[in-house]
C-alpha cells in the first residue's frame, strides 16, 4: 500500500474577545490506494482513525509551548473529520483546536514555541482577530502580510522552508 501523501494544508485562527482561539487544521492528501475512502464505508474503523488522528495530534502539540502574553494556554484537539474532495484519492483531514488566554487592553502577544523543521508541502496560515484588535508586527521567519484593516495576518509556507524555533505575533486590543 502506498501511504497518504500530504499535498497542502491551511490552518485558520481566530481571536475571540474572550481570549479564546479557535484553531482549524484542514490537510489536503494525494491517497492512490484509497485508504481512507475504503475506510469511510466502516464506521467502527473510522471512528478508531479519527481518535488515532486526535491522540497523534494531541502529541504534537503537546510539544509545543503556547503563551498569550507571557501566561501558558495550552491548545486542545476537540475534533477531527475526513472527507473527499470530489475524488476518493483526495480526502482532507480536519483538526478543530482550542485554546485559551487572557486578553488586556493595549499591547498582547500570542508566541508559540516549537521544534524547528523543514516544511514537507506547502502551507497557508490565516489569524483573524476581534473587531477591537489591530496586528502590529509578527515575528514568523517568513514574510507576512497585515490585512482587513490590521484585524488579519495572513502567510504562506513553501515545501522545504525551515520554520519553527519561535513564532511570535503582537497585536493591540483598544
Amino acid at each position: 500500500m502506498v501511504e497518504p501523501t500530504p499535498l497542502y494544508a491551511m490552518g485558520f485562527f481566530v481571536m475571540h474577545e474572550t481570549g479564546l482561539v479557535d484553531q482549524v487544521i484542514i490537510f489536503d492528501y494525494y491517497d492512490p490506494d484509497h485508504y481512507y475512502y475504503e475506510l469511510s464505508k466502516k464506521h467502527k474503523e473510522l471512528e478508531k482513525e479519527k481518535a488515532l488522528l486526535m491522540e497523534n495530534m494531541q502529541y504534537y502539540l503537546d510539544q509545543e509551548k503556547v503563551l498569550i502574553n507571557g501566561e501558558e494556554a495550552p491548545p486542545q484537539v476537540t475534533h477531527v473529520e475526513i472527507g473527499f474532495r470530489g475524488r476518493p484519492e483526495l480526502p482532507y483531514i480536519i483538526f478543530l483546536i482550542e485554546f485559551r488566554g487572557e486578553l488586556k487592553k493595549g499591547l498582547n502577544s500570542y508566541v508559540n514555541i516549537y521544534e524547528e523543521e523543514t516544511a514537507e508541502y506547502d502551507y497557508m496560515v490565516t489569524w483573524l482577530f476581534p473587531e477591537n484588535a489591530r496586528v502590529i508586527r509578527a515575528e514568523l521567519g517568513v514574510p507576512y502580510n497585515i490585512e482587513s484593516g490590521g484585524r488579519s495576518l495572513v502567510f504562506k509556507v513553501k515545501k522545504g522552508t525551515r520554520v519553527g524555533g519561535r513564532e511570535a505575533i503582537y497585536f493591540k486590543i483598544d
